[in-house]
């Protein structure tokens, strides 16, 4: 499948995690880059610690920090884009709300907020029906955001899982292809818009 791409190479943004460095929801998104990564693309991550430098949006500053900047022109470039959460009493994190909110920066452009981009959805809860609740819920924003998430969302119940081994590789099979499936998902859909 790698072949099949034009030479340019496409650019996807991850962004999510906890507080916590190397978090199972930053973990995972990772993982999809680094799938997107070895099908020839340029990825960024701005991960938990990252996103926790963010300070809260508020649409009535137009001024930006340094970091909130770099988010919204990684956004505003990206072909695709994948969000991780863990889930917390049903939906998606407030750190991750809030970065996803600094994206109402991109409302004016040309290609507004998530327009016609590939957005794959991770999510890590305590117990399948915090995963399921969490990931409709971050499905509806995408929609609302003119997005289209990918059709294999990655859930992981961290009740049942352990999807990484102490080194932090990804040891799971069925997590793996989920992860696999999901950036092919990605990087396919990437494909069919213009350079």
């Amino acid at each position: 499948m790698a072949g099949t791409f034009p030479p340019r190479a496409r650019k996807i943004v991850g962004l999510g995690g906890t507080f916590r460095q190397a978090s199972s929801s930053e973990r995972l998104v990772r993982a999809v880059l680094a799938e997107c990564a070895g099908m020839g693309a340029e990825v960024i991550m701005f991960d938990g610690p990252a996103l926790a430098r963010l300070p809260h949006f508020n649409p009535e500053n137009p001024v930006r920090s340094d970091e909130e900047s770099a988010l919204v022109e990684a956004v505003r470039g990206a072909d695709g884009i994948v969000i991780g959460s863990p889930g917390y009493h049903g939906g998606y994190s407030g750190l991750v709300k809030n970065a996803v909110d600094l994206l109402e920066d991109l409302r004016g452009d040309a290609r507004v907020y998530f327009d016609g981009r590939p957005v794959g959805l991770v999510v890590t809860a305590a117990g399948w029906q915090a995963c399921g609740t969490t990931l409709s819920a971050m499905r509806d924003v995408v929609h609302a955001m003119r997005g289209w998430p990918t059709p294999v969302g990655v859930a992981v119940n961290s009740v049942e899982q352990r999807p990484f081994d102490a080194t932090g590789a990804l040891v799971d099979e069925g997590v793996a292809r989920a992860v696999r499936s999901q950036a092919e998902q990605i990087m396919g859909f990437s494909m069919e818009r213009p350079a």
